[in-house]
């Protein structure tokens, strides 16, 4: 007899994907009841303050405002990155390229032909500020990825590793600090008004800041809001970098452990751990390269319009 001539047998089948979903679900929230009923709660803790994390205790006291922190730790390490990583590579190129080498070049073809080229009309201007812009970019680059990086740089709490009191490890990082952010963003809004004035000369600099056929009678109101709108720059390029990162971080830290310690209901943890994990690997993948990329673009971006023919 020939094998189309047997039945078959009803065929067998896993459960479907939703199934798995609904019975991973159900699992997850008997884990979160049976947390709670064995741990039960401990009650508000209020002694407990997240925000002392951002906080920079001095390190080294120093005459002025010019104390050794955290802070000043993490420039230093983006900097020294930023410098050691560049002379590295540039010192190692080869005529076959390597993983390394091919990774590099396409982040230089990044830097040069989608922030710099992309937003300056004027070629032999490109050439000129591509570095300027190159070391914005890798700078707040490498500022933001080693933010999420925990480091044992938290002073005010301490832990024993084989008998040695060392500092917690904590995330923090230098552009989640105002400061820094806003002294980059001066050091743009100066170098394009420099640049524009330079190029045009002051008064036809200022005069370009109104564009044309705006009606005589409008043309002041126009200009004193143009000028404004020139200052708002700084605003809006250090708040936009600081407030992504510090809410990053802040998010990370509530998800991670900050709301269980605070409550003091252990349960909350399996509910926003799994969050705060996600919340992780997207502000690693993502926000850090994208804040990095939006300030180099809006630095190429004026540094074209201020020579641009029409403000």
């Amino acid at each position: 007899m020939s094998a189309a001539t047997h039945p078959r047998g009803p065929s067998r089948r896993g459960p479907s994907n939703r199934a798995l979903v609904f019975i991973g679900l159900g699992l997850w929230i008997a884990l979160i009841v049976a947390t709670l009923i064995i741990f039960g709660t401990q009650g508000r803790n209020d002694t407990y303050k997240p925000q002392a994390e951002f906080e920079l205790t001095p390190w080294i006291n120093l005459p002025g405002p010019f104390d050794i922190n955290k802070g000043v730790f993490y420039v230093f390490i983006a900097s020294a990155l930023t410098c050691g990583a560049m002379i590295y590579i540039a010192r190692r190129m080869q005529q076959r390229p390597n993983r390394v080498q091919t990774a590099v070049e396409a982040l230089y073809g990044l830097m040069r032909d989608n922030i710099v080229r992309g937003n300056m009309q004027d070629r032999s201007l490109a050439r000129k500020w591509f570095p300027f812009i190159a070391t914005l970019f890798l700078f707040i680059w490498f500022s933001n990825l080693i933010g999420y990086l925990p480091l044992p740089t938290n002073t005010s709490e301490k832990i024993d590793i084989l008998g040695v009191q060392v500092p917690a490890f904590a995330l923090y990082a230098a552009t989640a600090n105002l400061s820094v952010p806003l002294v980059l963003a001066a050091i743009v809004w100066f170098s394009y008004n420099i640049e524009g004035i330079r190029a045009k000369g002051f008064r036809n600099y200022l005069k370009a800041l109104v564009p044309p056929g705006v009606p005589k009678a409008l043309r002041p109101f126009i200009f004193v809001l143009e000028v404004a709108s020139q200052f708002m720059r700084l605003i809006s390029l250090s708040v936009r970098l600081f407030a992504n990162i510090l809410a990053g971080h802040l998010i990370i830290l509530f998800m991670a452990g900050a709301l269980v310690v605070i409550l003091g209901i252990s349960a909350v943890g399996i509910v926003t751990l799994p969050i705060g994990i996600a919340i992780y690997a997207f502000e690693v993948v993502l926000v850090a390269t994208l804040q990095a990329f939006i300030f180099a673009t809006l630095t190429a971006i004026y540094l074209g319009e201020a020579v641009s023919e029409h403000h």
